[in-house]
């Protein structure tokens, strides 16, 4: 009988106390681009089941949002138990605990390039990571909204910063204030979920802009029927006067009780509504010559809701009035507006 030249027992101790096995740095020890890809994904909950999000119906109610933390410790578990599969024995145990650590380092740089592969901007994975940010992640925040919102307007678009945004900034000039989006997905025609990595000061959703439209709204978001427009200025901002942020029109309709606005003498509202404006306000604001200036002033644009701070102000903003601005630039040769709004979802 032969001998062994080291007894199992040795073996195995030996393989205990070298657990690593391989050196982190070795090319070997990275994961295999499947297996990377999946499990950031995995790290931003996707794939996670529903239930596991939200437990209980009663915690995301119907026309509700919910803001969140991202436990690090949550999803790093999350992503030992996917890869407790190939942990058979306590050689492959040893070996991940000797690595978990550096698994969770690359995890934390790659998961940044999983929104992109999910969006289509890149197709391959190793290109999707060496376009993002390499350092180490950070707090990951985020949001659930269950609302009509979600199937009435599938692509609206939501943003985070890092500190709060006046809403006539230029769009262009806060960028290095926005928040990295992690994620943003419909889980359900109804309910959305979005991470972003950091902890966001602000959250501004955004109705689509899908090109220009013209429109009115019903007493101007104060709880009245009667349909209203408000003047605005050459550069698109309304006109201020009394103390408001707005000048009210109201909108003329045919006689038939159809709903439909008698265009002729609404110009001829917004002309005499303009006529005794003060003059500096006068003067700025285009008189009624042509389609030009019309269109200008029945432009609908999309909704804006900002949520920001700790204290729910959604009645007293309400209260103080909507702020509607609408302010074309040309970028690119390409004609562009952009619009603030508060109002509640």
């Amino acid at each position: 009988m032969i001998r062994p030249w080291l007894p199992a027992r040795d073996a195995l101790a030996e393989r205990l106390r070298q657990s690593a096995q391989v050196e982190t740095q070795a090319p070997e020890v990275e994961l295999p681009p499947y297996l990377e890809s999946f499990l950031a994904h995995l790290r931003l909950l996707v794939g996670v089941p529903f239930q596991y999000l939200v437990p209980d119906a009663r915690l995301l109610p119907d026309e509700s949002i919910r803001f969140f933390y991202l436990d690090r410790s949550w999803s790093d578990r999350l992503v030992d138990g996917a890869i407790a599969v190939g942990k058979t024995g306590s050689r492959e145990l040893a070996h991940y605990q000797a690595h978990a650590s550096s698994v969770h380092g690359t995890l934390d740089r790659t998961e940044r390039a999983v929104r992109p592969l999910q969006r289509r901007v890149v197709t391959d994975f190793g290109q999707a990571k060496m376009s993002r940010s390499q350092a180490d992640a950070n707090i990951a925040t985020g949001f659930l909204l269950r609302s009509a919102l979600v199937s009435g307007w599938p692509h609206i678009d939501v943003r985070a910063y890092r500190e709060p945004v006046p809403g006539k900034a230029d769009p262009a000039l806060v960028v290095d204030k926005q928040l990295e989006t992690l994620r943003l997905e419909r889980l359900s025609p109804s309910v959305m979920i979005g991470l972003w990595e950091g902890v966001p000061a602000q959250v501004v959703f955004d109705e689509p802009s899908h090109g220009v439209q013209f429109g009115v709204r019903r007493g101007g978001g104060q709880g009245g029927d009667t349909p209203q427009i408000y003047l605005r200025k050459n550069d698109g901002w309304p006109v201020e006067t009394g103390g408001s942020t707005e000048t009210p029109v109201d909108v003329p309709m045919r006689p038939g009780g159809k709903g439909v606005v008698d265009v002729a003498a609404l110009r001829r509202a917004i002309e005499q509504r303009r006529q005794a404006l003060p003059e500096a306000d006068r003067d700025a604001t285009p008189p009624q010559r042509g389609g030009g200036s019309f269109a200008l002033e029945v432009l609908l644009p999309p909704w804006r809701q900002r949520f920001e701070g700790t204290v729910d102000e959604a009645q007293e903003a309400t209260q103080a009035g909507d702020q509607v601005a609408v302010r074309p630039w040309l970028v690119d040769g390409v004609l562009r507006a952009r619009v603030a709004r508060l109002e509640d979802l």
